[in-house]
């Protein structure tokens, strides 16, 4: 079955960084565009971040633009979120996905921003 598994985050001072991970299994992820979402706390889902099929092409929230980087590697079925300049309010529960909505998404990880 489909299984999307996060690591990487933590708790962060404001303008640190993290890297998160995504392991994924049980479907072609070379085959599918990536996507991260995030939930911060009392509010809903929100589309972080966009990756097509060959990393070629990536997309950003406003909010993160300059900021958030992904990508991805195919042979490790992995996909990656780099956050640097990391803000109060980037506090949330980080998620890969295989759809924009989020409702295909593993278990997240949490990201605290503060100092």
């Amino acid at each position: 079955q489909v299984q999307l598994v996060e690591s990487g985050g933590g708790l962060v001072q404001p303008g640190g960084s993290l890297r998160l991970s995504c392991a994924a299994s049980g479907f072609t992820f070379s085959s599918d565009w990536m996507y991260w979402v995030r939930q911060a706390p009392g509010k809903g889902l929100e589309w972080v971040s966009t990756i097509s099929t060959g990393g070629g092409g990536t997309y950003y929230a406003d909010s993160v633009k300059g900021r958030f980087t992904i990508s991805r590697d195919n042979a490790k079925n992995t996909l990656y979120l780099q956050m640097k300049s990391l803000k109060p309010e980037d506090t949330a529960l980080y998620y890969c996905a295989r759809d924009k909505a989020g409702l295909q998404r593993g278990q997240g990880t949490q990201v605290t921003v503060s100092s």
